[in-house]
């Protein structure tokens, strides 16, 4: 007889949009993450992308912080991983996102954290190259194998035929494996 196999810790991974847009395939991207992890990660959409000041380091105080960057900050502390899937704007990172990022390079939430990026769009190499430089320089870690490219006739689908397609869900549940095989790697105890 086998010992079972043993149960894994539970991990949490926040679910990041670069898009603002209610229909975005970004966001459903992110929704299939959800509906295809494995019943010990819960994944969490961050909904607050757009209520996010613009950043300016004279608005940052630690004895009065603004409500939705401390909101912010703390879904990241918490996170175990954060899982980002991003459209490309003009070859960058669309200003939203690249805000968010901006608001914790000073106040250290991804460093060491498990990252994964999610490309609805083969071709945009050029965001997430840029996504890649500066999520590495706030030391952020980004296993390759939490990387997904998603084929472009599946950005169609709704989050439920995206999560239903094999081409989606498989490498979606090996990114997600991947962030939580680099949580338990760098932080045993977490």
């Amino acid at each position: 007889m086998t010992a079972p196999a043993a149960a894994k810790r539970p991990a949490t991974v926040l679910a990041v949009s670069g898009s603002l847009r209610a229909a975005s395939s970004n966001t459903n991207l992110l929704r299939a993450a959800a509906l295809v992890a494995p019943p010990y990660i819960t994944v969490s959409l961050f909904a607050g992308l757009g209520s996010l000041p613009l950043f300016n380091p004279d608005l940052d105080h630690e004895d009065e912080p603004l409500p939705s960057v401390e909101e912010w900050r703390a879904l990241l502390r918490t996170a175990d991983a954060v899982l980002i899937s991003t459209p490309e704007y003009a070859h960058g990172v669309p200003g939203a996102l690249k805000n968010a990022l901006d608001w914790v390079v000073g106040s250290g939430e991804l460093v060491g954290k498990p990252v994964g990026l999610v490309n609805a769009f083969p071709r945009s190499t050029h965001a997430q190259a840029s996504l890649v430089e500066t999520l590495t320089v706030m030391s952020a870690v980004l296993p390759p194998d939490a990387v997904v490219a998603v084929p472009p006739e599946c950005k169609r689908l709704d989050p439920k035929g995206m999560a239903s397609a094999p081409e989606i869900a498989g490498p979606f549940q090996q990114a997600l494996d991947a962030l939580v095989r680099v949580r338990d790697a760098c932080c045993p105890n977490r």
